[in-house]
């Protein structure tokens, strides 16, 4: 061997060890959380988001920022898919969870240079996460809520983000309706609700649909655009002449023969036509192509239908109206026909869409979306989904807390002061960790306006007082009030996932001492 080195690593190997390493790491995740950190609260500003192909995204929204941003450092990457767990989970408080995992590194950092361990950090860390989630169980106003508090925890959801030509409050109606149609024994089925949108009118002109719209016109402009009472039928076939899997040829010697020929496909075409109608279905939905001989004979019948629907549009059409899918005609009995009180068919611009109400099934919903323009109805719709998860988070998992950023200071209150149970050096990390919680009141105090630093020291005094007081944009230059006096409610759960998946990163960025990058 002779104390010759050994390789390893290939040539094109870049390795990055030690304080190196975790100095890279840390700067990563803290550019990723000030990407978004100020577009925090009611007043946050918007992102203008350009992809190469010169697409356009505006948006305030954490994880769609997170999700555009074209991100490839490792360590950065994991806050992205912090913002993913946070939306995945509850639907809200991306931002919330990018900004505390981001402080949580910089504070961090801070504990490295007065040589703390890392191993010290991560554990002081969980230590004081455990006692952040048990201070938001003592925040919890209320588990049990009615329309008045939903309506308020879907209105605070969508303060501050881009909802056209309607208020936060007219939307927040909107989306409580839709989760009291699809709430049962079991809790909300949210995948009974869907968001449409369609550009062409004012935001304002947003409906709640009881049923489902599908992107499609009829297959024959002869064929009625409403039907009441509908009896719907979904079919998995070709309505065509069906090809043979024989390689024949047929030889025609005379006129006679050409026109027996045409008469028999026209026969076997117009049948498919009379037997739908003699299936009591006024409606129908095929998946398949279809003759244009076939659709003119079903509009013939007067029958209105729908051909090459999607499997996901024909999936909604069953779940609203309980028609099975059956395979051919033949094999279509009245148990698998559905039932709807209207099928319509409305010209927006150049689209048609058909709107399926009042199905027996009577699961399905949802909200068509409207906007001016495109970027309009994409923010909209991000405003309405991320309402409808947190009303549905409020709903299912464990009540609501008072916003504002009342919460947070409270949470970093009782760590701060329950840090002195911590043993050791442990200790230094779970103060911190109170310190990085206090970032978010202080940014929503900065976006609102006000002077960062003064704002926190009167909140501190406004809690250490008993007053359950928060960051309020009430004027021009902000407030700090009571959130109860505003209705200001975030649902616990989103609370509860921030910190969890904001330490859980954070922890996991501050264990990574050596970075082997293979080129």
């Amino acid at each position: 061997m002779g104390g010759q080195p050994m390789f390893i690593l290939s040539e094109d190997t870049e390795r990055t060890r030690g304080d190196d390493a975790q100095s890279s790491n840390i700067a990563a995740g803290k550019a990723v959380s000030e990407a978004v950190r100020t577009t925090l609260g009611p007043r946050g500003m918007d992102k203008m988001l350009v992809s190469d192909d010169g697409d356009v995204v505006i948006t305030n929204d954490g994880a769609t920022i997170l999700d555009e941003m074209d991100i490839e450092q490792p360590a950065a990457q994991m806050l992205v898919e912090v913002a993913e767990t946070q939306e995945d989970e509850v639907g809200d408080g991306t931002t919330t969870a990018s900004i505390l995992a981001g402080e949580l590194l910089k504070e961090a950092e801070s504990l490295l240079d007065d040589e703390v361990h890392p191993t010290t950090i991560v554990e002081g860390y969980h230590e004081a996460a455990e006692l952040a989630l048990e201070a938001i169980e003592e925040e919890v106003v209320e588990t049990d809520l009615d329309r008045d508090q939903l309506i308020k925890v879907a209105e605070s959801s969508m303060t501050g983000k881009g909802t056209g030509g309607v208020t936060a409050e007219d939307l927040a109606q909107t989306v409580v309706d839709t989760i009291d149609y699809v709430e049962g024994e079991d809790g909300v089925d949210r995948d009974n609700i869907s968001i449409h949108t369609q550009v062409g009118s004012s935001s304002s002109a947003t409906e709640l649909i009881e049923g489902v719209i599908v992107d499609e016109g009829p297959g024959a402009d002869g064929m009625p655009r409403t039907v009441e009472d509908a009896t719907v039928a979904i079919l998995d076939d070709d309505l065509e002449i069906q090809e043979s899997n024989i390689d024949a040829e047929y030889q025609v010697s005379n006129v006679d023969q050409l026109n027996a020929a045409i008469e028999a496909e026209n026969d076997q075409l117009q049948s498919y036509a009379e037997d739908l109608a003699a299936t009591g279905a006024d409606v129908v939905f095929i998946t398949g192509d279809v003759d244009d001989r076939v659709t003119t004979s079903l509009a013939d019948e007067g029958l209105l239908t729908f051909d090459s629907i999607s499997s996901d549009d024909t999936e909604s059409v069953s779940a609203a109206t309980g028609a099975s899918r059956v395979g051919s005609i033949d094999t279509l009995e009245d148990d698998d026909l559905g039932h709807a009180d209207t099928v319509s068919v409305e010209k927006f611009g150049d689209d048609d869409l058909a709107f399926i109400e009042g199905g027996s099934a009577a699961q399905a919903v949802t909200i068509f979306a409207r906007g001016g323009t495109e970027h309009v109805v994409d923010e909209l719709e991000r405003a309405l989904s991320d309402s409808l998860d947190v009303v549905t988070a409020a709903v299912d998992a464990g009540g609501v807390v008072y916003g504002a950023g009342a919460t947070e200071i409270a949470v970093a209150n009782y760590v701060r002061e329950e840090a002195a149970g911590v043993e050791g050096r442990r200790q230094l990390a779970a103060e911190a960790f109170a310190d990085a919680v206090d970032v978010l009141p202080r940014t929503l105090a900065e976006n609102t306006g006000m002077d960062p630093i003064d704002a926190l020291v009167d909140l501190r005094s406004e809690h250490e007082a008993g007053t359950f007081a928060g960051i309020i944009a009430a004027d021009e230059t902000g407030v700090v009030d009571e959130p109860v006096e505003y209705g200001i409610l975030d649902p616990a759960a989103v609370k509860r996932e921030a910190v969890q998946s904001a330490t859980e990163a954070a922890t996991m960025i501050i264990r990574i001492d050596d970075v082997i990058a293979s080129e």
